[in-house]
């Protein structure tokens, strides 16, 4: 009887062994939570791949694509930039020839108006000339003096016509001389053209039957303002003038 009553209580008092009571889970909620788990890792994993799409460094592909299509628009505007600055540069070049021509043009034509100008004058001073008895008319006369400066500075540009008087076949034989009035530094000062030992005083020299044109330059210091030009035409043998003529310059 003893011995029951030990085996009774080993097994069912407090040193009998613990028991663990466990709630049993259908399978298709075990597979329920299965899929519920692979989902949301599938969505954890699509996120963080989308993600690292936007850092740097990342979807090179893409980045390399972008990249070459730019430098491609990128030359394609340079090539067509370099094809309308040639457009403009040849446009730019004919608009300089065109004013260049223009502009020559204008210069010839002004010429022309100023040849016609003094073609006219002397036209008229050949019909006075001729209507002039040669046996009354003064041995030399001046027609058509004038100064005018000239495109360097400084420089001054004189014209004249000259008729001479002297019957027969004889030719004046003489030369021009220019005094010049000018203002330099406030100072009035007088010019004599040639000057003494002038390599161009031949140029000066006079040598005609019944008339002649004269043109010519001279040169003062380009700081100076020329107030007036007197022309002296000398005869060779005669120590005074055979006629003198004056201009005032504005």
């Amino acid at each position: 009887m003893a011995v029951k009553l030990r085996k009774l209580r080993r097994r069912f008092g407090i040193a009998a062994r613990k028991v663990a009571v466990r709630t049993e889970v259908a399978w298709y909620w075990r597979w329920l939570g299965v899929l519920a788990l692979l989902a949301f890792a599938a969505a954890s994993a699509v996120w963080i791949y989308d993600a690292g799409r936007h850092l740097p460094g990342a979807d090179r592909h893409d980045t390399k694509h972008a990249l070459a299509q730019a430098r491609a628009e990128l030359e394609a505007k340079h090539m067509e930039l370099e094809r309308l600055r040639a457009i403009a540069d040849a446009a730019g070049s004919r608009i300089a020839i065109e004013r260049t021509a223009e502009q020559r043009l204008a210069e010839q034509v002004r010429t022309l108006e100023q040849e016609n100008g003094r073609m006219r004058e002397e036209l008229a001073i050949f019909d006075k000339m001729l209507s002039t008895d040669w046996r009354t008319a003064p041995p030399l006369t001046i027609y058509r003096f004038k100064v005018e400066p000239d495109m360097l500075p400084g420089e001054y540009r004189y014209r004249l016509l000259l008729a001479s008087g002297v019957g027969g076949d004889k030719d004046f034989q003489g030369h021009l001389e220019l005094v010049v009035n000018l203002a330099v530094d406030g100072k009035s000062v007088i010019m004599v053209f040639p000057k003494q030992g002038d390599a161009s005083a031949s140029s000066f020299r006079l040598a005609f039957k019944r008339f002649q044109r004269v043109e010519g330059t001279f040169r003062v210091d380009a700081k100076s303002k020329v107030d007036s030009v007197q022309v002296r035409i000398y005869e060779n043998g005669f120590g005074q003038p055979r006629a003198t003529q004056s201009v005032t310059l504005g």
